[in-house]
């Protein structure tokens, strides 16, 4: 007999652009499972949990009330650790992502009272089965992930909606305004709006969202980035007291950038070791490509360094708290190219000092807290990263002041989980 998926309840009226989305992810749905196959041979699905995808779970819900935290990728459910930390003392926490990476990351990390489910796609009938087995209290989304299907049903079930560490850019907010009646009803559905800043706050209040609150970044709160004690000395071993310059989740056009800064610096420097490590480790032997001449070693094929090598090619999953703790500085990627910067708090908290481009829009706040306590750290060219880079290096003294500012930077933006716990407690008793 086969099986009718659930149907998902939605609003009677709504906007043309979510009917849109919601015709189209119906018609798609018979072929959801096909699509998740091909992912998962691709290494973008775990093939063993594909059903949670669908919405099914082998999971039972546990009895009592169930708070839902969803966020999208590693990051986002990383910064969402220490808050998942205080709500499993009155609840049980499902915690949804929607990488394989973020899996991983969340079984070894998640605290006891606290589980783990791939997010289901957003189709009528993968969440309706979500909703149904789960048949959460209350949902919290991460940032900005907001799925249409999703978020709509949850909302018509009664779930008490927050969107927690909310950010958004200018040129998002432009971009969301094309579909302005789409998002101001999605971001009504939502209770509560907390963000990370004022700026986000006045732009979500633009697009439609209600009761926003500023409770600042829980990035700030996050817990330091795990490291592998043995490795950390072992590279520790390896590299000896020869000077690093690290750059650190780089994209494309940032490279080109570093090595040229290395080159210039190797002549004040001739032991110098620079380690990239990119942000997406797929591109490993596209740098060893890049480095030309230069003699280098990758991480993921067992390159181990030896004096002899220049750059080392850092293309592995989840060693940043390793390679964060091997300098007291570092080039900070994504900010060299327009994607606004990446987790400026993760080197600062680690004593590692931050060298980064203008480009920092996904954090304004935090980097110029960062910046701002190094009192440096602003740069644009090769020139740049290997002035500031040969200064921090020919003084001991520097290198560590350097770290110990961008960890006092880091530390005056602390305090948002509970900020964030006491919104949520007000919003979950409201409920009662």
């Amino acid at each position: 007999m086969t099986r009718t998926p659930p149907r998902l309840r939605l609003p009677l009226r709504l906007p043309w652009g979510l009917k849109v989305w919601r015709l189209l992810t119906g018609i798609v749905s018979p072929f959801a499972h096909l699509l998740l196959r091909r992912r998962a041979a691709r290494g973008k699905e775990d093939w063993t949990r594909l059903n949670e995808r669908l919405g099914i779970s082998g999971v039972a819900r546990p009895v009592g009330r169930l708070i839902w935290v969803h966020g999208a990728s590693v990051g986002e459910s990383l910064s969402a650790l220490p808050l998942v930390e205080s709500l499993v003392e009155n609840a049980t926490v499902l915690v949804t992502s929607g990488t394989v990476a973020s899996a991983a990351m969340m079984s070894h990390r998640l605290p006891k009272g606290a589980l783990h489910q791939f997010v289901p796609l957003d189709t009528p009938g993968a969440v309706a089965s979500f909703l149904d087995h789960w048949k959460p209290d209350a949902g919290l989304f991460v940032e900005s992930d907001l799925w249409p299907n999703l978020i709509l049903g949850a909302g018509s079930r009664g779930v008490k909606l927050a969107l927690v560490n909310a950010r958004i850019s200018a040129p998002s907010a432009m971009r969301w305004r094309w579909a302005k009646k789409s998002v101001a009803a999605l971001l009504s559905s939502f209770d509560m709006v907390l963000t990370q800043d004022d700026e986000g706050a006045e732009r979500f209040r633009k697009l439609g969202a209600s009761n926003v609150e500023v409770v600042g970044s829980l990035k700030a709160d996050a817990p330091p980035l795990p490291v592998d004690e043995e490795a950390l000395a072992q590279m520790r071993q390896a590299i000896g007291n020869r000077p690093v310059l690290l750059a650190a989740q780089t994209h494309p056009g940032e490279d080109e950038t570093v090595l040229p800064a290395h080159d210039i610096l190797r002549a004040q420097f001739p032991d110098l070791l620079t380690i990239l490590v990119p942000r997406h480790t797929a591109r490993g032997a596209d740098l060893e490509m890049l480095c030309g001449t230069r003699a280098t070693k990758r991480r993921s094929a067992s390159g181990q360094i030896s004096p002899q090598t220049a750059v080392y090619i850092a293309d592995t999953m989840g060693e940043l708290g390793l390679f964060y703790r091997l300098t007291p500085f570092c080039f900070l990627g994504g900010t060299l190219v327009p994607l606004g910067g990446h987790n400026v708090l993760e080197p600062a908290q680690l004593h590692c000092a931050v060298l980064a481009g203008p480009h920092t829009t996904s954090a304004p706040r935090a980097y110029d807290a960062v910046l701002q306590a190094q009192g440096f750290g602003q740069i644009a060219s090769s020139t740049d990263i290997a002035r500031e880079a040969g200064r921090l290096l020919g003084s001991p003294q520097a290198l560590q002041a350097a770290g110990d500012a961008a960890a006092r930077g880091a530390a005056t933006l602390r305090g948002a989980v509970a900020r964030t716990a006491g919104a949520l407690k007000t919003m979950l008793d409201a409920r009662a």
